[in-house]
């Protein structure tokens, strides 16, 4: 395909010299200057001699949503009309309704304003610059200094592995050595538990409201707090009351009965208040700081008593909820928003709203039984996983004699081919094995457990039945399975053998992407037709802070489902619909049908549009029937690639703990220590080196195309092979995180502060100078809808801040020193103005909005110098 630019590409369907000849009505010339003045620019936007201002912009004239943010982009530019967003498009499709609504709303902007969403000023370019400079100098330095952190707990880490697996191979008999590993186990997670808790208290203290700039020592004390508390193995028990035990310790303010599902581990533990029974269900932030224009702020996040946080949610810092308030699925407060008691509230950023999150009654039952929950945790995880590991090792050693040699100390070995043929088979024995292991305890067990838990049936937390429905999940989520069949049509099969139900499969080839999660897969049903694109989360159970029921959860067919959606039980959504990407699922109202649905809160958009149908004619007949067979052919080649190059990591890691084992007589745990630096340079290498080759040492081109074309194909064997870029989030908030994008093929400036940012076309992102990039944020150059797929660059100016959980989109261009709110969807083609602040589901411009209300006390405000 002939790559052309998105504008070009957005044009092609409003071609026609005069839009009129399309829509078939009488033209209507506009009435006043400002009618006027919208239908030249919308003229010159779609590349047509003129338009009627009574034309429906989508259904009319062919407009899509990339066509129409480049219209709002240009009113933008224009210093007569007032501001423009796509929620006014979508509300007031046509010239004419347009400028009436612009009218009403009068010079100062074309909605009213958002919520409150406090954003900290921007710095002027003049004050960037004097900060960059300042930095390099410390961004070197804070490199250095978390280089010799990692080194250091390499080093400790191997010591303390080592010391345990020869004490415990002291073992006098079978019996002794599970003793031994029991209490090696048991030993080294509690040392593991308080670390972390001690680093808090020796290197921060208490946190308090302030600033502190990125890179600085203060900064260093902050990442080296952070990293300990987020790789703590006490992560594994979220949805435990252990884990709402290590927040305690940590140093939050949490009372009784709180029920916390969420893996995203608050860090400024001292600023965060949860009342008694409060529930905060999965993939929520609450992490008590952001980052914002070179500084780390933190702040306070209060929530009152049995306040109900639902899933995919933002809580950034100064924000509260009242007792008994609720927050909704896919929505957020902005900084100084706060949710009065007893009130339901939802979208990005939160507003009122009527639906009830609040779906099952509480039991009673006392404190053993969350005692003796943990305490089964902890002995299943102390006298069964740990000991199994150990023995698991022991045995293969036993089982695999080829395997014994390789872990050998010997100075020979690594220069014989025979060492290295045999880690070779050797891995590869252990590959395919893990795999078909693993493929056949997830179809198998899950099977199994399922009919133990009861649907639509109230059950108590912390009970045989809960441990069961969380290990359903547990096993049934496996990311290594979703990449290796995602995007394929083999997808269906495998979620039909874990147990979603899809009735009769209309098969594309691209059903479901490579990032489908759920709760309980035999309450998954997805309707024959319907397409799911990346990050559907599908919600198969609600909770009290006491209880939880596991429900179904049922999307209709016919329906097509972008990027990031979590989809709950009571959605109201039937046939035919189209659900934008970060869409908030309506779960009050009718059923909506033959719409689109886009935002948070959502509202309806047209189903489908002209150039979205352009490939509609390849949906069936015997050139589908062709050109499927030819995809699954290409697909099926990328799953052996997939999985050669999966082994090849195996083996390179295998082959360095070889390494390591040689050198460990000579120079003892230091050897061990520098093989953990060197499995993380191999991993970086393979991860490029899978990029470089896959794309054929160029970069990604924008595209649009059908799902059945060649270049389509080509792009999904490059998400595959490239989705090991989660392991990078290792090198989160350091320097080494941008020269690993660089290596990609990002273009991507001086000192950016990346806290877990995901690019799924790296050579399509452009990040400037000093960015600050929070957790959660994306910034996806493509776009899915049904058959058709197109990819542009996304650009973000110098100094820009991305907040927390904040998506952009293909084909936007951000300007310096502009800031995005968290939790926003900067939509397709979107143009922000240099400083500007925007926000919301689809992003707008924001107002501007007092600081953060001081949280009692002292409010430190001075910036933190690091010195």
């Amino acid at each position: 395909m002939v790559e052309k630019s998105a504008e070009v590409l957005a044009s092609d369907p409003a071609s026609d010299p005069d839009e009129s000849s399309t829509t078939g009505r009488p033209h209507a010339a506009p009435a006043d200057g400002t009618e006027r003045i919208l239908a030249d620019i919308l003229a010159g936007v779609v590349h047509t001699d003129r338009v009627s201002v009574d034309s429906h912009f989508f259904t009319d004239m062919g407009a899509d949503s990339l066509v129409m943010a480049h219209f709002c982009a240009r009113v933008r530019k224009h210093q007569d009309l007032p501001s423009v967003s796509m929620k006014d498009i979508y509300r007031y499709p046509t010239i004419r309704s347009l400028a009436a609504a612009m009218a009403d709303a009068g010079p100062a902007a074309a909605q009213a304003p958002a919520p409150a969403s406090a954003l900290a000023d921007v710095p002027v370019p003049e004050a960037i610059e004097a900060a960059a400079a300042r930095g390099t100098p410390r961004y070197v330095l804070c490199g250095v200094l978390q280089a010799l952190f990692f080194l250091g707990y390499s080093y400790l880490a191997a010591l303390v592995v080592m010391s345990g697996a020869e004490w415990i191979s002291a073992g006098t008999s079978l019996f002794d050595m599970y003793l031994r590993s029991v209490a090696f186990g048991a030993a080294a997670l509690a040392g593991l538990c308080v670390l972390p808790i001690a680093g808090k208290w020796l290197l921060v203290g208490r946190w308090k409201p302030q600033e502190i700039r990125i890179w600085s020592l203060a900064y260093f004390r902050f990442w080296c707090v952070r990293t300990l508390i987020r790789a703590n193995p006490m992560v594994l028990f979220v949805g435990s009351p252990l884990y709402v035990l290590y927040l305690r310790a940590l140093g939050a303010r949490i009372g009784r009965g709180v029920a916390v599902f969420s893996k995203h581990v608050p860090v400024c533990t001292d600023l965060l208040t949860i009342g008694d029974g409060t529930v905060i269900r999965k993939d929520s932030y609450f992490s008590c700081y952001r980052g914002h224009s070179g500084a780390i702020q933190t702040g306070p996040v209060t929530l009152g008593k049995e306040v109900l946080i639902g899933e995919v949610t933002v809580l950034d810092i100064g924000t509260a909820m009242g007792d008994g308030a609720q927050l909704g699925h896919a929505s957020s407060l902005h900084t100084g928003q706060s949710v009065p008691a007893g009130e339901r509230w939802h979208g990005s950023p939160a507003q009122p709203g009527a639906a009830d999150y609040r779906v099952v009654a509480p039991v009673e039952f006392g404190r053993s039984r969350r005692v003796t929950y943990c305490l089964t945790q902890l002995l299943i995880l102390v006298g069964v996983s740990i000991p199994l590991a150990v023995g698991g090792v022991a045995t293969l050693l036993a089982a695999v004699p080829r395997l014994a040699p390789l872990l050998e100390p010997g100075p020979v070995a690594l220069t014989t081919w025979a060492f290295y043929a045999d880690a070779l088979a050797v891995s590869f024995v252990l590959f395919c094995g893990t795999v078909l292991t693993g493929l056949l305890l997830v179809v198998t067990v899950p099977r199994l457990l399922h009919p133990l838990v009861k649907p639509d049936t109230v059950h108590p937390l912390y009970g045989f039945r809960y441990g069961v429905h969380r290990s359903i999940g547990f096993l049934t989520n496996r990311k290594f399975f979703r990449v290796l069949f995602g995007d394929s049509s083999a997808v269906v099969h495998y979620l039909r053998a874990i147990g979603y139900d899809l009735s009769p499969v209309e098969q594309t080839g691209s059903n479901f992407g490579t990032e489908v999660k759920h709760e309980n897969p035999f309450l998954s049903k997805v309707g024959s037709g319907t397409m799911v694109a990346d990050g559907l989360s599908i919600m198969n159970a609600d909770y009290s802070s006491t209880s939880f029921r596991v429900t179904r959860t049922a999307i209709g067919p016919h329906n097509f489902l972008g990027n990031h959606i979590a989809y709950p039980p009571q959605g109201r959504t039937g046939e035919n619909c189209l659900l934008a990407t970060k869409v908030m699922v309506p779960v009050e109202g009718p059923v909506r049908e033959n719409v689109g649905l886009l935002g948070s809160p959502s509202f309806e958009i047209p189903r489908t549009v002209d150039r979205d149908s352009k490939f509609d004619h390849l949906k069936d007949g015997d050139a589908f029937r062709r050109l499927l067979s030819d995809k699954n052919k290409h697909n099926t080649g990328t799953a052996v690639l997939h999985l050669m190059l999966q082994w090849l990591l195996l083996f390179l890691v295998a082959l360095t703990a070889s390494c390591a084992a040689d050198f460990y007589p000579a120079y003892g745990v230091a050897a061990l220590a520098l093989a953990n630096v060197v499995v993380m340079v191999v991993t970086v290498t393979y991860i490029v080196l899978g990029e470089r080759i896959v794309t054929r040492f160029r970069g990604l081109r924008p595209l649009y195309c059908s799902i059945y074309d060649l270049d389509f194909w080509r792009h999904e064997r490059y998400w595959k092979v490239t989705a090991a870029t989660e392991y990078l989030n290792v090198l989160n908030g350091t320097p080494y995180k941008n020269v690993v994008w660089r290596l990609l093929g990002v273009r991507i400036g001086r000192r950016v502060f990346d806290d877990g940012l995901f690019l799924p076309e790296r050579s399509l992102a452009a990040i400037g100078d000093d960015c600050t990039l929070n957790a959660g944020t994306v910034i996806q150059s493509h776009s899915q809808e049904d058959g058709a797929f197109k990819s542009d660059r996304s650009a973000l100016g110098a100094g820009c801040t991305l907040g927390v959980g904040a998506l952009v989109h293909y084909g936007v261009t951000v300007g310096d020193g502009a800031v995005i709110a968290p939790d926003s969807f900067v939509m397709k083609g979107e143009e922000l103005p240099a400083h500007a602040r925007w926000g919301g589901n689809p992003a707008r411009e924001m107002p501007e909005n007092p600081k953060t209300p001081d949280s009692g006390g002292d409010r430190a405000t001075a910036l933190i110098s690091g010195v």
